[in-house]
C-alpha cells in the first residue's frame, strides 16, 4: 500500500513541485495539509483537486495515519509545526531552512531572528543523499538543503576531499537562480517588469545559504565569496566556481576526482572536457549536472554545476529522502 503523506505549503513553487511529483509516485499517497486560516480566499491548490485535504493539526495528522509530513514552509512557520507532527508520530522532511543549521546561534547570524525550537538542531539529518544516504533511513527529521548548497556543495566537496583545492586562495562561487527561487509570495523584487530584462546581485557576503556550504564542503568563511544573482528566467540555478589546484594536469584529471566520487551517484551527471551544463539541461529534471575547465597554466580550475531549484534544489530532493526514509528506491518517482 502507498505510504501516506501530508504536505504543507501545496500552494507555493515548492509545494506544488511536491504534489506534482507524489501524485505519480506509487510508493506514496499524498494528502494537503491545510494550515492557512484564510484557505477559502485563497487560490485553489495546484494539482489535482481530488487529492483528500485536511487540517493542518497533528490531532489530524494522527487520525489519518500520515507516515509523513513534507513541509513546504517558511522556516519559522517549519519551526512551529515540526515539533508537532514529530510528537503526533509522522516523520518530518522540511524544505525550509529551519533545521539545516547546528546551534541556535548560527541560525540567529544568518536567518537574524532566534530558534524557537533549538533542541531540534542537533536531531535533524542533512538530506543530501549523496553525502548522507546512510543516516537518512533513521531519521525522524531530515532537514533538506537549501538550493544554492545542493550545487556548491556536490561541486566543491569532491575538491576539498582529493587535497587538490587550495582553499588558502580562496573559492569564488558565482551563483545564478530563476525567480522561483523567491517563492510564490509577490514582492516588488520578483514584480515581472523589475525581473524582465535585467539581471542583479543580491544578499552579497550574507545569503543564508552561506553557512550550509561552509558545514559541508570542508571551506572556512574566509576562505568562500559567494554572491547570488536573480535571472529573468522561471526555474534553474547555475553556478560558476572559480578556485586554485594543485597536482592536476589535465581537464581530464580534474574530471576524474568527479567520477570518483559519483560514479555510482543516479543523480549526478559528468560532462565530458570541451563541455559544460547549462540550464535548459536540468529544468524539471532531479538531476545536478557538472563539467569542469583547468587554466593552461593547471592552477586556475573552474567547475560549472546545474540543477532545477524546485526539484533537485527542493521538491526532487525531498522525495530522495522520502524514498529512503522509507526504503524505496532512492529514484523511484524521479527517473
Amino acid at each position: 500500500m502507498p505510504v501516506p503523506v501530508g504536505i504543507v505549503g501545496f500552494r507555493g513553487y515548492s509545494g506544488a513541485e511536491l504534489v506534482k511529483i507524489l501524485e505519480r509516485h506509487p510508493g506514496f499517497e499524498p494528502w494537503l495539509l491545510e494550515h492557512r486560516t484564510d484557505a477559502a480566499e485563497r487560490a485553489a491548490p495546484r494539482g489535482s483537486p481530488a487529492l483528500p485535504r485536511i487540517a493542518c493539526t497533528p490531532e489530524a495528522v494522527e487520525s489519518a495515519g500520515l507516515q509523513a509530513v513534507c513541509l513546504a514552509t517558511p522556516a519559522d512557520v517549519s519551526i512551529e509545526l515540526a515539533p508537532a507532527f514529530l510528537a503526533a508520530g509522522a516523520k518530518v522532511v522540511d524544505l525550509s531552512g529551519a533545521f539545516r543549521l547546528r546551534s541556535p546561534e548560527v541560525y540567529r547570524r544568518w536567518y537574524g531572528a532566534e530558534h524557537g525550537e533549538p533542541q531540534w538542531l542537533a536531531d535533524a539529518v542533512y538530506g543530501l543523499p549523496e553525502f548522507y544516504r546512510d543516516r537518512v533511513p533513521s531519521a525522524r527529521l531530515v532537514a533538506n538543503p537549501g538550493c544554492y548548497p545542493t550545487a556548491a556543495n556536490l561541486a566543491i566537496r569532491p575538491l576539498v576531499q582529493a587535497g587538490i583545492l587550495d582553499p588558502a586562495a580562496g573559492v569564488v562561487c558565482d551563483a545564478k537562480s530563476g525567480v522561483s527561487g523567491a517563492g510564490r509570495k509577490p514582492s516588488l523584487k520578483t514584480h515581472f517588469c523589475e525581473v524582465t530584462e535585467n539581471f542583479s546581485a543580491y544578499s552579497v557576503l550574507a545569503h543564508r545559504h552561506v553557512p550550509e556550504v561552509l558545514m559541508h564542503s570542508g571551506l572556512e568563511e574566509a576562505e568562500f565569496s559567494f554572491t547570488a544573482h536573480l535571472l529573468p528566467v522561471h526555474r534553474g540555478i547555475l553556478e560558476t566556481i572559480y578556485f586554485r589546484c594543485a597536482g592536476i594536469a589535465s581537464e581530464g584529471e580534474l574530471l576524474e576526482v568527479y567520477r570518483n566520487a559519483y560514479r555510482d551517484e543516479a543523480f549526478v551527471r559528468l560532462y565530458e572536457p570541451e563541455t559544460l551544463p547549462d540550464l535548459r539541461g536540468v529544468q524539471y529534471t532531479n538531476f545536478c549536472d557538472i563539467g569542469v575547465r583547468l587554466g593552461a597554466d593547471g592552477s586556475r580550475g573552474v567547475v560549472v554545476a546545474a540543477i532545477d531549484n524546485l526539484v533537485k534544489g527542493a521538491a526532487g530532493q525531498a522525495v530522495q529522502n522520502l524514498n529512503l526514509l522509507f526504503g524505496l528506491a532512492e529514484t523511484q518517482g524521479l527517473l
